[in-house]
């Protein structure tokens, strides 16, 4: 890293779900401003060819976030390879469509764990390992962790419960005197693989990317790297004392009042 300069120069950082959108994004912002980063994610083809692209100071880790003891082994290859972390994105998610009528429990259990309890397990890792010498942590929810939607009950319980996680452990750590800030960022309608997947499985694909574009105040879907520029601000120095937040980036989708979104047949 000599000669190197930037607003993450010197930090070690952690982003699950890192082969693709967002998480992608992200690691690729963290890279440019000079952090070390390992990216994790289930697919491993995808996550290897990702950090082949992203250079010598990335390194891919498979993994599965609801399973506890592959915590233990990200946090080990961050302590041996690097010395250590100082930043956690928790970006691992899925977005799948079931209402509270049709959504089975098998759908909801997959759906709570890999968002909620990966994002937990996540958190309880960095917060252990941080503790002493400090850190940030930012956990993806969405604009659903704001409000009810009434064909993703499972998801928009997980979001919103990656909210009020978020806003428990920043005081907690507040509380303790650990020096660890966590916030949570809301996203709106984001072009991602996996909005693209809802839209591509729609009966009309046409008709149903159509309806998501009428309902975009902006008119356009937002972009991962718009995203990623909000995560890089909240785990920069620049963020010092925002702790506990919840950060809306939906292109003001939510602004006055929370608009229809397209209905999404189980």
């Amino acid at each position: 890293m000599n000669g190197e300069s930037g607003r993450l120069q010197g930090k070690v950082a952690i982003v699950t779900g890192g082969a693709s959108g967002i998480g992608l994004a992200t690691a690729k912002r963290f890279l440019a401003e000079s952090a070390r980063v390992i990216i994790t994610d289930r697919d491993s083809a995808a996550g290897e060819t990702a950090a082949g692209q992203l250079g010598s100071r990335c390194l891919f880790m498979s993994q599965d976030v609801t399973d506890e003891p592959g915590w233990d082994r990200v946090v080990t290859k961050a302590v041996d390879h690097y010395g250590g972390f100082n930043i956690l994105v928790n970006c691992a998610g899925v977005f799948r469509p079931g209402s509270i009528e049709h959504a089975s429990l098998d759908e909801w259990h997959d759906i709570i764990g890999i968002n909620l309890d990966g994002t937990f397990l996540g958190c309880r890792a960095a917060v252990r390992h941080m503790k002493a010498d400090g850190g940030a942590i930012v956990n993806l929810s969405s604009v659903s962790g704001l409000f009810g939607d009434a064909d993703y009950a499972a998801y928009d319980a997980s979001k919103g419960g990656v909210r009020l996680l978020t806003k428990s452990i920043a005081v907690y750590c507040a509380r303790e005197r650990y020096p660890i800030r966590c916030n949570s960022v809301h996203p709106g309608s984001i072009d991602t693989p996996m909005v693209q997947s809802i839209i591509r499985g729609a009966d009309d694909s046409n008709a149903e990317d159509r309806a998501w574009r009428t309902g975009l105040r902006l008119g356009r879907f937002g972009r991962a790297e718009e995203i990623a520029a909000m995560i890089l601000f909240l785990v920069s120095d620049e963020a010092s004392y925002v702790n506990g937040a919840e950060l809306v980036v939906d292109g003001g989708d939510t602004v006055g009042g929370v608009m229809d979104l397209p209905a999404l047949k189980d």
